[in-house]
């Protein structure tokens, strides 16, 4: 990979780690909403299934769990988006090792990130971590305006950046979103193996597969 010139992530599942943090917020979802409840693991399990590992938007998430759950006062959706606004970023947790690999690799590389989201949630994430200053480039998709999937969101990275697809690489952990998104430009893929199964389906191959950044040092 002697031509690569900038490493580009993903942000949850792969910088951060979005399991662990919407565990802990669910936990203090329900200590605010459910004290009534002696035992609420069934409670967590509920919102934790309805979730989708994120990809569930939270306005229906919330709608749904107001019909679902045994509120003892049923809130309004204003109030639980709220309440997610409020807690959920507190909340954001790195994954192993994540700033020290990035610092390392910045060493080397440009730095980016791509994530999909609501702009206030994920720069929201990214300074509660602190790693706003170790990117060269940050995009997030509602201030973009642009998804992933979508390859113009890439590109928009690739022109700020000014590189070509083949002088970078992208790490993330959503088959689609991330590997067959950059694959579609001509970036290569770095997937980080975390809750998403492959899809056998998609044309994208990854470069390589790795389950902790940590191993970003040995393959870059």
């Amino acid at each position: 990979m002697s031509s690569i010139k900038a490493v580009l992530f993903d942000l949850d599942n792969t910088i951060l780690d979005r399991t662990r943090t919407f565990s802990n917020f669910t936990h203090a979802f329900i200590s605010n909403y459910f004290r009534h409840i002696e035992f609420p693991q069934s409670i967590y399990e509920t919102i934790i299934e309805r979730d989708q590992d994120g990809y569930k938007d939270k306005n229906e998430l919330f709608a749904e769990l107001i019909d679902l759950l045994p509120w003892q006062a049923r809130p309004r959706l204003e109030e639980l988006m709220g309440f997610y606004g409020a807690e959920y970023v507190g909340n954001a947790i790195p994954m192993n090792r994540a700033r020290e690999v990035v610092l390392e690799l910045k060493k080397r590389y440009k730095t980016g990130l791509i994530t999909n989201g609501k702009t206030a949630i994920q720069y929201g994430k990214i300074d509660r971590l602190g790693i706003r200053d170790d990117f060269d480039l940050i995009l997030v998709s509602e201030e973009a305006g642009i998804k992933k999937p979508d390859p113009r969101i890439f590109e928009l990275a690739l022109e700020r950046l000014r590189l070509q697809p083949e002088e970078c690489v992208y790490v993330g952990d959503h088959p689609v979103n991330d590997m067959e998104g950059a694959s579609q430009i001509g970036i290569g893929g770095i997937w980080m193996k975390v809750n998403q199964p492959w899809r056998e389906e998609l044309s994208a191959r990854p470069l390589h597969t790795i389950r902790q950044l940590e191993e970003l040092l040995t393959l870059l």
